[in-house]
């Protein structure tokens, strides 16, 4: 990508965009159409074409948003202040298909299909639904704040309107739930970021007509008419008829169960599908979850869609999923997929830390030893990854603490790489957090003694602590992984002893996303470095 641009404010031609490497005689100019996801290329086309004749065929609304997000200056704590162009992309993408183009359903999407490769049965929505990829620690939250504002102000000022006032916003566990409260706890981010124009901009009263009341998880106030936004784990929406999942699964995510706090009288499932709801919006944080065969998420979503229908005649207003990796367990890419930002580009830009592997003369030395011995049969690996932190922690230790992440493949090997780490290496000792997870990536799903819940109290700690300068841990080791949204920023040295593929339900993307959040501002490059076994 010699010619790319590297600055992330750069508006994109589609023409420059990275495609993956291709073999024998295609041709660049196919590549586009034959290796990204398939709608893409065209979209990405037209909303060129549509940026350039200043938004025509847009409401007045979105005319006005559009002005203001990304043709304003605007300062954020003294500093001046711009949206990546992923960003921009993604939600004038939204808007176009929505609005300009009017492809709300899979046979209007389906004429964006590059080479006839998309047909209707690999849709399983009957209402408006699009994906956005975008690499990990690109900015899908302040997106979704985008089209939250955008579909308020449209269901507001525009008549007819299919849009609302009230929006669904899904996290699939915890860990994710809490990096979006981060943003959304008290509308944080719509006071502190430029979301909404000011008063009197446009002749409206922008900031007075956001009456947004906050709903988080069972924490229901009344609900009102100006508008009220749902920010929850993906339990809270199920309708309370099942059993109630174990404290692992509501705080990762695993089976389709009620929240384990409905006894505190609340039922947000039922609030979803009430009366006093006419219309809402959809938006999912790390969707590639919806397609898990054992996750009821898309389900929930289908039934609220339908009980809506049948109150007004009207579904969803519109369901748009975010996920680095919208992708099936056999990699496939999923259809609905409107915008990718990949993280070839992220990287690039510098959006991202940039992975990389140790010298050459170190990964020649790799090698698994003949031994029964967990910590023996790959001493090496985790030895290099011990030197490769090391190295960050003496250049950084008086700015941050790198957190060396190591993967395993069962509880025991785990407990092991603890021990072993904290004997071996004094600068680790008493410093290693072992997480124990199934072969899903989740804490023990039968753990219901004070020991475990006192683990998953430890896990909620460190996942949102351990990028602070109080936190006491240097490396972390689980098995698997931990689920999306333990992106902390401090990871800097990666070591996998265990493969990944489908059969495990883990995208390498997803494996290399725990550590590509950067520590430092967008001028200061930096690295993460990968070790692993052959498999990983």
């Amino acid at each position: 990508m010699p010619d790319f641009p590297k600055n992330p404010f750069t508006i994109l031609d589609p023409s420059i965009r990275w495609v993956p490497a291709v073999t024998g005689d295609n041709l660049f100019n196919t590549a586009h159409e034959t290796l990204l996801p398939p709608m893409v290329h065209k979209i990405r086309t037209e909303v060129k074409e549509w940026r350039e004749r200043n938004y025509e065929g847009a409401s007045e609304t979105s005319k006005q948003l559009l002005q203001f997000w990304f043709n304003t200056p605007h300062q954020v704590e003294g500093n001046e202040f711009r949206f990546y162009f992923a960003q921009q992309e993604a939600i004038e993408s939204i808007i176009y298909l929505f609005e300009v183009a009017n492809a709300r359903d899979k046979y209007e999407l389906i004429k964006y299909d590059s080479l006839g490769r998309v047909s209707p049965g690999m849709f399983d929505e009957s209402w408006t639904r699009y994906v956005i990829k975008m690499a990990t620690g690109s900015g899908k939250t302040k997106v979704i704040a985008l089209a939250l504002v955008w579909s308020y102000f449209h269901k507001l000022y525009e008549n007819n309107s299919q849009l609302s006032k009230n929006f669904l916003v899904i996290a699939p566990n915890i860990i994710v739930l809490n990096r979006l409260r981060k943003d959304f706890d008290y509308l944080k981010i719509f006071k502190t970021e430029p979301l909404i124009p000011d008063n009197g901009m446009f002749n409206r009263d922008w900031k007075n007509d956001f009456q947004l009341t906050l709903h988080v998880q069972d924490d229901v106030k009344p609900i009102t008419e100006d508008g009220n936004f749902f920010l929850t784990n993906i339990h809270r929406v199920y309708l309370n008829e099942e059993k109630e999942p174990t404290l692992d699964e509501e705080f990762l995510g695993t089976k389709p169960a009620p929240d384990a706090d409905t006894n505190r009288g609340i039922d947000l499932g039922k609030i979803l599908r009430s009366d006093k709801i006419k219309d809402i919006v959809v938006f999912n944080d790390e969707a590639h979850h919806i397609h898990d065969p054992e996750m009821q998420w898309f389900k929930s979503i289908q039934d609220i869609n339908n009980q809506l229908k049948l109150k007004t005649q009207h579904g969803l207003g519109i369901q748009v999923d975010f996920t680095a990796t919208p992708k099936h367990n056999d990699g496939s890419i999923f259809v609905q997929t409107i915008c990718d930002y990949p993280l070839v580009e992220a990287i690039r830009q510098n959006i991202v830390k940039t992975p990389v592997l140790p010298d050459g003369p170190s990964r020649a030395k790799l090698e698994e030893k003949p031994s029964d011995k967990f910590t023996e049969r790959y001493r090496e690996y985790i030895h290099l990854g011990y030197i490769e932190w090391e190295k960050q922690y003496e250049t950084l230790k008086n700015q941050k603490t790198p957190v060396l992440f190591v993967m395993t493949t069962t509880t025991a090997e785990a407990n092991e790489t603890k021990s072993f780490l904290e004997l071996n290496y004094p600068k680790l000792k008493d410093a290693v957090l072992v997480i124990h997870t199934n072969k899903k990536g989740d804490v023990d799903e039968n753990a219901t003694t004070k020991a475990a819940k006192a683990e998953l109290e430890i896990l909620r700690q460190a996942a949102n602590d351990v990028d602070s300068d109080t936190s006491s841990f240097k490396a972390v080791v689980s098995v698997l992984m931990l689920r999306e949204g333990w992106d902390v920023k401090n990871v800097s040295t990666i070591v996998g002893l265990r493969p990944f593929g489908a059969e495990s339900k883990i995208l390498p993307e997803q494996t290399i996303g725990r550590g590509l959040r950067k520590m430092f501002a967008l001028d200061v490059p930096e690295e993460l470095v990968v070790i692993g076994t052959e498999a990983f």
